[in-house]
């Protein structure tokens, strides 16, 4: 019987545990995945927050997350669209109905056009037209916001939706 190197048996030691626990437990692998993603968004905490509150996060890879996150914007979208909907049944001034309106009509393009063309995009590995549809849907919030001329009802809302695309149009960056 051969004798082994005491260096060489405790390397293939320290690789068989490290290959071991990593099939124990893969979620801590996509935990790490979903912590260097987020790293590379400009809001760390937030991006943990929306990736982590999806369960599909735990085994998912980073297309995967791309995809988590756009579900993140859609949901955002749908949130602003449902409270303008019923801002506008109760809302008599001119400029504010006009804001609303238009808040109506720049987050349907997020639903109706930007979502469907990025995850088309990615469907078809091509993740830059996704990025372009997060960042569009950025641009989207702040007009929207901007329209109501510092007495918005929709802050929270809109912030909500731009803070949703920049962590997503930052993700897909990743894929580039």
């Amino acid at each position: 019987m051969t004798k082994m190197n005491p260096l060489a048996l405790s390397i293939m030691l320290c690789t068989i545990a490290a290959t071991q626990c990593t099939a124990i437990n893969p979620q801590n692998n996509n935990a790490n995945l979903i912590e260097q993603t987020c790293k590379q968004t400009p809001k760390y905490a937030t991006c943990i927050k929306y990736l982590e509150s999806d369960p599909r996060s735990s085994d998912a890879d980073l297309p995967d997350l791309v995809v988590i996150s756009l579900n993140t914007m859609v949901g955002a979208a749908k949130t602003v669209l449902t409270k303008v909907t019923d801002l506008v049944k109760v809302n008599q001034e001119p400029a504010q109905s006009e804001a609303l309106n238009s808040c109506a009509d720049r987050y349907s393009t997020i639903l109706v056009a930007d979502m469907p063309k990025s995850i088309a995009a990615l469907k078809h590995g091509d993740p830059k037209f996704a990025q372009e549809g997060a960042n569009d849907a950025a641009m989207q919030a702040t007009s929207c916001e901007n329209g109501f001329n510092g007495n918005s009802p929709l802050t929270q809302e809109n912030a909500a939706m731009y803070d949703a695309a920049i962590i997503t149009a930052a993700i897909v960056k990743q894929l580039l």
